[in-house]
């Protein structure tokens, strides 16, 4: 049986807002999102830097701090408003999720939490305002990222992850399952009325495998790509083009200089109706993963950015996907 939302939690999360990455080379950090995958540059310090899609309002949807070692730092989601922060700070204490509240540069009250399953999260309930770009179409460049959409993290419970953010008001659209008992493999679960703002997948985890900006159109993927190639980043193509069967999405996935993977897609279809229910894929259909586009490759399916300080844990279902290398026959 799927875990039911709760459709009146104590607080409200609003959508994805902003990630943060450990980057051990800040320069060619900002180079790469900035010109490979065309964000904007909304400020710069000797060891942060702040990015935005063009489209965005909010002084940033990715921050880059300067690391020795590069790990995700943060996934952040939005709530309402401040009166939420504190309702969730009621919450957690009272459910025994550890947090903490912290300051945090251009945001406003902000509370960093630990999940279940261990992805490190953070609530802000306000950003400062920044100018939006959108009919900026000079600055348009490489994939032309509008703004920031959903996260997916590789955990080693999909289940429990998936009971704790349905709990908090998540709804699930999507999902893999096996077997009549609907074994989880995968949910896809959102807030703000498309597909998806927060993915959880079988895995070796807890471990960031990507985060995802929304671009114009389909051509947006491929002059993307183009640019990569042209910058001599043509081997960062991590998978695609193609198009997903789960959230019916065009795709490119790129990895930067500290191979953290970002997303760019487009075509999200509309879930906001109460009564439309999720649609079940199993986890033997391969259309989930692409209706076209050749397999993922191997470090697709293995590799993903891990949290500081969080062990990594083997996943609770054991399955072997069928990748890139299978199907070409290599080894």
């Amino acid at each position: 049986m799927l875990p039911e939302t709760n459709h009146h939690p104590e607080f409200q999360i609003t959508r994805a807002s902003h990630v943060s990455l450990g980057v051990t080379d800040l320069e060619a950090s900002r180079d790469f999102y900035r010109d490979v995958v065309g964000l904007v540059v909304t400020e710069e310090t000797d060891d942060v830097i702040y990015l935005r899609g063009l489209e965005e309002a909010a002084h940033h949807s990715l921050v880059l701090e300067r690391s020795e070692v590069a790990k995700a730092h943060r996934v952040g989601l939005r709530v309402r408003s401040a009166d939420d922060i504190v309702a969730a700070e009621k919450h957690f204490k009272a459910a025994n999720i550890e947090y903490q509240r912290v300051e945090r540069d251009h945001q406003g009250p902000t509370l960093q939490f630990r999940d279940p399953v261990g992805t490190l999260m953070e609530f802000t309930s306000e950003m400062d305002v920044v100018e939006r770009k959108m009919q900026n179409f000079n600055e348009f460049v490489a994939g032309a990222p509008q703004r920031l959409d959903h996260y997916q993290v590789v955990t080693y419970d999909v289940k429990t992850a998936t009971e704790f953010w349905t709990g908090l008001g998540m709804r699930i659209s999507e999902y893999t399952a096996a077997g009549d008992d609907d074994e989880l493999w995968g949910t896809w679960m959102e807030v703000k009325g498309n597909t998806h703002d927060l993915v959880f997948t079988n895995g070796r985890g807890p471990r960031l495998h990507h985060f995802a900006f929304a671009v114009p159109d389909g051509q947006s993927l491929l002059h993307a790509a183009d640019v990569a190639g042209a910058l001599g980043k043509g081997d960062e193509i991590d998978r695609g083009p193609g198009r997903h069967g789960i959230s019916n999405a065009l795709f490119l996935y790129l990895r930067d200089p500290d191979q953290h993977r970002v997303e760019l897609f487009n075509t999200h279809y509309q879930f906001i109706d109460l009564e439309t229910p999720p649609i079940r894929w199993d986890v033997t259909n391969p259309r989930r993963a692409q209706l076209w586009g050749m397999p993922a490759s191997n470090r697709w399916f293995f590799e993903a950015s891990e949290f500081p300080g969080e062990g990594v844990n083997e996943p609770l279902l054991k399955a072997t996907p069928e990748t890139l290398e299978a199907y070409l026959g290599l080894h």
